[in-house]
């Protein structure tokens, strides 16, 4: 099958979609697929480098998530090279310029796109004005204008099924976790306890994620001061970076705990698996999370992790070795000391390579696939010609992403 991916973010840019699409790109090549990938230019990426089976249009930062980067130009281009490398299927992983790329590219070629949704943009409103711009109801009414016409829809986890049901999402829908690359038995690895000086017995708490005010990283730097009371030789390692940074640090030397929080900035992806093996138990408390890929990496990294209730969470940890889900600041403090205090063993090792079983990156592949030859045997080449032209909620959506999708009609 030769299968196109529309993402407006891509390595080298750092994010859990980059690492979902990189996942995924792998995993179905593993089995035989071809995959595409068509994206965004990035400053870090020479215009003149060649990359095989992707292909980048010229961007820029887009002014409403200044992570993400717009493609302005390349509509011809896209759909002589998805005629050229005879496209089977196109799966949209944006609903901006590359996402409304693959679906213009998918009615020239008269073949099925399907969409995942990756980021439920209600908890992100608040950075566009403080929230006055736009709303919930303002995120479900452009959500479903995107998702008009296509074949098929995945939500990573069944509180993302449960919000686009509640967009009016019509589209047939599937919830597939987000799977995640086994770690690679390799010679070549940090050891990163000696490089910030800690011990061997050193207790390391780590939060790994981008440093967002919505992950609440706050609350895991209150509780760790406390944490301190009863381990005073623990360590707080915050890897990553975000716009939330220079608050936390604030946090931190308002708390006098410079020399016990250390802030990593960010990680490279080849080096995830290191930070997670330094430490002795992941922590989140964020309230926001949809497909939890940093919760997998931990598990697949052979480490517990403690975070807030989720539906998604709820359904993956069933056993204390996996994790431990709390609903306040107490119950956080206390899931922290927890594996401090019982430290490893082989009966929860075990558990835990038993649960990857279930989400790596290969079963993800597979439930993709499914869903994919599903999705063809379902497709009418008549259906697709009746739909040739966008739909006037289409039309609109895209002059609104185009202009600005945070400004009021």
């Amino acid at each position: 099958m030769n299968i196109g991916l529309f993402t407006d973010t891509y390595f080298p840019q750092v994010s859990g979609v980059a690492t979902s699409i990189k996942t995924l790109k792998e995993a179905l090549e593993a089995q035989g697929h071809e995959v595409y990938i068509f994206t965004s230019t990035d400053p870090k990426i020479s215009k003149n480098k060649f990359e095989s089976h992707i292909y980048r249009f010229s961007s820029m930062p887009y002014a409403g998530f200044r992570d993400r980067r717009l493609a302005f130009r390349g509509l011809i281009k896209a759909v002589e090279i998805a005629k050229s490398l005879q496209l089977d299927i196109i799966h949209t992983q944006t609903e901006f310029s590359l996402g409304l790329l693959g679906k213009f590219v998918a009615r020239q070629l008269k073949i099925p796109v399907i969409h995942t949704y990756h980021t439920m943009y209600e908890d992100y409103t608040h950075y566009v004005a403080k929230g006055l711009l736009i709303g919930p109801k303002g995120v479900g009414t452009l959500m479903k204008a995107y998702m008009l016409g296509m074949s098929g829809v995945i939500a990573p986890s069944q509180l993302v099924q449960e919000t686009l049901v509640r967009y009016g999402i019509k589209a047939p829908m599937r919830v597939i976790p987000t799977g995640v690359s086994l770690p690679k038995k390799s010679e070549t690895h940090q050891n990163l306890r000696e490089k910030y000086n800690f011990l061997p017995d050193t207790p390391v708490i780590l939060s790994l994620g981008r440093l967002a005010f919505e992950k609440n990283i706050a609350l895991t730097i209150s509780a760790f001061s406390e944490l301190l009371q009863t381990a005073p030789d623990a360590r707080l390692v915050i890897a990553g970076d975000g716009p939330a940074r220079k608050s936390l640090e604030e946090q931190v030397s308002e708390l006098a705990l410079e020399d016990q929080v250390i802030f990593a900035g960010m990680v490279n992806h080849e080096d995830i698996t290191d930070y997670y093996k330094m430490s002795n138990v992941f922590v989140s408390s964020s309230d926001t999370e949809t497909q939890g890929l940093t919760f997998i990496e931990a598990m697949a990294a052979n480490r517990p992790f403690v975070a807030i209730h989720s539906p998604y969470l709820d359904n993956l940890v069933d056993n204390v070795a996996i994790g431990t889900l709390v609903s306040d600041y107490d119950e956080l403090l206390a899931g922290i000391e927890k594996y401090l205090r019982n430290g490893f063993s082989e009966a929860d090792a075990a558990v835990r390579a038993e649960k990857m079983k279930d989400v790596d990156a290969t079963t993800f592949a597979h439930r993709v696939l499914d869903f994919y030859e599903a999705v063809l045997a379902d497709y009418h080449e008549t259906d697709a010609s009746e739909d040739e032209n966008p739909t006037d909620d289409e039309v609109g959506y895209m002059k609104r992403i185009l202009r600005n999708p945070f400004r009021r009609n």
